[in-house]
């Protein structure tokens, strides 16, 4: 279903993302009154406060089968009874305004305490226990996500810093392309930290950010934290050592661990330049990050974003 919306240029803005919210809780028979902006990021997540929903809006259509896969996925986790974020089941999803894919979701309501890292390591020791069912079309981990697209749409970003990012990409696919993986494929998350891990009142973890759901090998999920403890220095040693023994594996150790973290750099690094608009701090933080790509031995001191 394709809803119009009043069209803008400025880009993918929280003052964009409002006008269709509103036009999609409109089409959907919801009241946005006092919705309430909690992200602007990959998605603008609104919540509502007429009803206990959150309403997700993708940045373009190129998102679209990233939606329709959250959606079955959602189902089927349902099914399973897994902890994670459920779909509405009475309206459509997604629906498309103004080239914007947009579900609603069930609200989780939170305990006021974000999750542990041996929360997170327990919750993916369970996915990748799953058999996935047939029927559930998932496509492979795109290790690249849309770096691409971006680098193409970038905008405020030096010639020559797009220059070097498109030459640091192209050398990462082909070291990606020579690594041997010894695990064998599953379900993946896709985005594996504990910012996508929601504890509800009852201490229920439930994992959320379903859009980069695959069918690869689990070391994709394995190498977030491992990267952000290790390179990154977001995380405690008794943080990382609560989501190994959780897990029961150290990413580390394995040969290949070095690739995926430059991967999740570079991959990191794209995320955020499409927001360089939204303020300096994120402009510098942007520079920052490209800087520190250029020499691979040189300290990740990125701030979380």
């Amino acid at each position: 279903m394709a809803v119009d919306a009043a069209r803008s240029e400025e880009g993918f803005t929280s003052a964009g993302a409002t006008r269709v919210m509103a036009a999609a809780c409109r089409a959907a028979g919801l009241n946005n009154r006092g919705a309430e902006l909690i992200r602007l990021g990959e998605n603008a997540l609104f919540r509502l406060t007429s009803v206990p929903v959150i309403v997700r809006i993708a940045r373009s259509v190129e998102y679209l089968s990233a939606a329709r896969k959250e959606v079955a996925v959602s189902r089927w986790l349902a099914g399973e009874g897994f902890p994670a974020a459920r779909v509405v089941e009475d309206l459509e999803q997604p629906l498309m305004v103004d080239g914007h894919p947009v579900t609603f979701w069930h609200l989780i309501v939170d305990a006021g305490r974000a999750a542990t890292y041996g929360e997170l390591g327990a919750v993916l020791r369970d996915l990748h226990a799953l058999t996935l069912p047939d029927g559930l079309e998932l496509p492979r981990y795109s290790a690249f996500g849309l770096s691409d697209l971006r680098l193409e749409r970038a905008a405020g970003i030096s010639n020559d810093d797009l220059q070097f990012l498109r030459k640091r990409g192209q050398e990462l696919k082909e070291r990606l392309a020579e690594l041997r993986f010894g695990s064998p494929l599953g379900p993946v998350h896709g985005d594996a930290h504990t910012d996508n891990l929601m504890v509800d009142r009852s201490g229920v973890v439930h994992l959320i950010d379903l859009e980069n759901f695959c069918v690869d090998h689990p070391e994709w999920d394995l190498e977030v934290a491992a990267h952000e403890y290790h390179r990154l220095g977001w995380v405690t040693e008794e943080q990382y050592a609560g989501f190994v023994g959780a897990y029961g594996r150290d990413l580390r150790e394995w040969p290949g661990f070095a690739t995926l973290c430059a991967i999740q750099e570079f991959k990191m690094t794209t995320w955020l330049m499409q927001n360089v608009s939204e303020g300096e701090k994120v402009a510098q933080e942007v520079g920052r990050r490209i800087a520190s790509l250029r020499d691979d031995a040189a300290p990740r001191d990125w701030l979380p974003y």
